[in-house]
């Protein structure tokens, strides 16, 4: 890794959680232990548990009974050998988001349910694509939380970026379109736009992304070149839902999933790379600047299973 192994020491601290979990229940299940039906079925209610998702966790279990049924097994081994089962799930969901810097500005839109760490993500995202050399705009299109305002304010100033605000409740597409105007006449390489949260009233939030889009679109027919879902890893199975819904509103790129460092879930990245075969594109496991990265498949499913990286 680019990192050597500060990254991967924080991402195997942030999903200890979820590894404890997993691990515990392994070492319980198959220490001095065959693998047979029982011992499967066992290990096959834990990886539900543990948020896989019911599918994934049939295909791992039908694995190991294909390959060492009756077998004597350590728990180091069924670990290394669920760790291996799950970097194959997730390898081909695993891609860092690419900035087509021919673009100028690709435009990012950022969605995602209030509390889902959208605020904080974009603000990382600027902070890391404007050390990488880019030219960041922030829009702040949630245009009726103040406070997601001010968040991404405080962001534009740590990371140098400047932000497109307007008063509490002005219309969130007119301000999207001003900012890709602003992006486009001063050469912006990027354009992240902030967008409202608010699932409770979905037809309401339906039309006001779909509006976002008409009205960026005639400037540049073909943006958002990116629509990001950001999610909270915490709320384990209910990302499903929350995939579905945003589907239904925009065209959905990719994922981000913050918060695992909170959470017990952390394989609910496995079970939505299952059932969507989205892009992961990064992770956060902490509120710092390094703390979101680049998703790693292996790096992951290792962590994810308490193992060290190899």
């Amino acid at each position: 890794m680019s990192e050597g192994g500060g990254w991967f020491a924080r991402l195997k601290a942030g999903l200890t959680r979820s590894s404890d979990k997993i691990g515990d229940g392994i070492t319980g299940l198959f220490t001095k232990r065959r693998l047979d039906d029982a011992a499967l079925e066992e290990l096959e209610e834990l990886l539900i548990s543990a948020d896989l998702g019911v599918e994934t966790a049939g295909e791992i279990v039908e694995d190991f009974r294909r390959t060492r049924f009756n077998q004597e097994v350590t728990p180091e081994e069924v670990r290394a050998a669920l760790a291996a089962d799950v970097a194959r799930v997730l390898e081909p969901v695993a891609m860092p988001l690419a900035i087509d810097r021919a673009r100028r500005p690709h435009v990012v839109l950022v969605c995602g349910v209030n509390g889902s760490g959208k605020t904080t993500t974009i603000g990382k995202l600027a902070r890391q694509w404007k050390d990488d050399g880019l030219k960041v705009l922030i829009a702040a299109a949630d245009t009726f939380r103040a406070a997601a305002v001010e968040q991404l304010e405080i962001w534009g100033e740590r990371s140098g970026c400047p932000v497109v605000t307007a008063k509490t409740g002005a219309d969130a597409a007119g301000l999207a379109f001003d900012a890709l105007a602003r992006a486009r006449s001063e050469g912006f390489d990027v354009l992240l736009v902030d967008t409202a949260g608010r699932l409770q009233n979905k037809k309401a939030l339906m039309d006001e992304l779909a509006k976002i889009v008409r009205v960026v679109r005639k400037l540049d027919p073909e943006a958002p070149h990116s629509c990001l879902l950001v999610m909270d890893a915490t709320i384990g199975q209910n990302a499903h839902a929350q995939v579905e819904a945003f589907r239904d509103m925009v065209e959905v790129s990719g994922l981000v999933l913050t918060k695992l460092d909170g959470s017990a879930k952390g394989g609910v990245v496995v079970a939505l790379a299952r059932a969507f075969g989205l892009p992961v594109h990064a992770v956060g496991v902490g509120e710092g600047i390094d703390d979101l990265h680049p998703f790693e498949a292996k790096a992951f499913a290792r962590s994810l299973v308490g193992l060290d990286q190899r």
